[in-house]
């Protein structure tokens, strides 16, 4: 009976370390680290953390720094740190509403202008994908309402604060958001085409050329309207935006030689369609217009493809003994 006992004692004690060995049982609230600690030591502490990129960390203390000291000394710095970390941790949403908060609740602040910078960065990185460091995306091509929320936020740091730190980065930035939100439009534009609304075309080629002035869209934009005027029969708003699109981009790929619009150019099959090969080109599908002169007018596309052109000119042709081994044998 007693050697009983004592196994049952030994496998209850195995079974109890057993559950704490495996974490059962413990009680969910542990110690605060932070428990007493002054505001000078949560500010020293966040700072450690920033400096070694430990955002998570970071912004827990910053969280627990501005509910115990909310007006202390470090507190406005702090709701400024905060919304920098969420940006770094891809947080996007919580940065954009602590930098909203922290403009309202601070507009004289001396560094205001930050919050509006950090606010736009977070809003731009919302418009692009995590696959755009790997992938050739088009950014023009998704929705671009967020990118028209960081146009409007660096457009009011440069009008509140020209002479900001941040202002330099934000003109090249809002150069960019430009570039992309004409061409969103001349995306929309060819949409249009295709379903055959064709007012509804022409006046998007109307608004990039008056709302996106020196945007790579605006020659696209002027083959828009004559395009869309000639096919609702307004010949005479279609003569004279082929006139200022020969005048301004006669390299345009819609103008022939002689600086004419070729207006049957965009509407006709390229040939390469599988019902063109069967009928030997009797026989082609017809196909709405379509604008995209980026190779020409956007610097970006163009330095791209002269990139790769020279680097196919400097790739030799490979011998067969070369492919044979694998690179092994020249």
């Amino acid at each position: 009976m007693k050697i009983r006992s004592i196994i049952l004692l030994i496998l209850s004690l195995s079974v109890i370390s057993g559950c704490s060995w495996l974490g059962w049982g413990e009680e969910e609230s542990t110690e605060d680290e932070t428990s007493g600690y002054t505001e000078v030591d949560f500010y020293e502490k966040i700072q450690s953390s920033l400096n070694a990129s430990n955002w998570s960390v970071a912004i827990s203390n910053l969280e627990l720094l501005e509910s115990q000291f909310p007006f202390g000394k470090y507190a406005e710095q702090a709701q400024l740190e905060l919304m920098y970390a969420q940006f770094k941790t891809g947080d996007h949403d919580s940065s954009i509403a602590a930098a909203d908060r922290f403009i309202r609740l601070h507009p004289q602040h001396p560094n205001v202008d930050y919050a509006f910078y950090v606010k736009g960065l977070s809003e731009v990185s919302q418009a692009t994908s995590a696959f755009d460091n790997f992938l050739p995306t088009d950014n023009s091509r998704r929705d671009i309402g967020t990118a028209r929320d960081a146009f409007g936020t660096f457009s009011e740091l440069l009008n509140r604060f020209p002479k900001s730190p941040y202002a330099p980065d934000a003109r090249k930035r809002l150069v960019n958001l430009r570039n992309q939100l004409g061409r969103a439009e001349i995306h929309v534009a060819n949409y249009y085409f295709s379903r055959g609304a064709y007012l509804a075309a022409a006046n998007r080629g109307r608004f990039v050329v008056e709302n996106f002035q020196q945007t790579p869209a605006v020659p696209d934009g002027l083959a828009v309207m004559a395009q869309g005027y000639q096919m609702l029969g307004m010949q005479e708003l279609s003569d004279h935006a082929v006139e200022v699109l020969a005048a301004n981009y006669p390299e345009h790929p819609s103008l022939n030689q002689s600086g004419e619009f070729d207006f049957d150019k965009r509407l006709v099959g390229s040939g390469d369609s599988f019902l063109g090969k069967i009928t030997f080109g009797l026989i082609e599908r017809l196909r709405p217009p379509a604008f995209d002169s980026r190779a020409i007018y956007n610097r970006s596309v163009r330095e791209a493809e002269l990139i790769a052109t020279n680097d196919e000119k400097k790739e030799e042709p490979r011998s067969i003994w070369n492919r044979i081994s694998f690179g092994l044998v020249d």
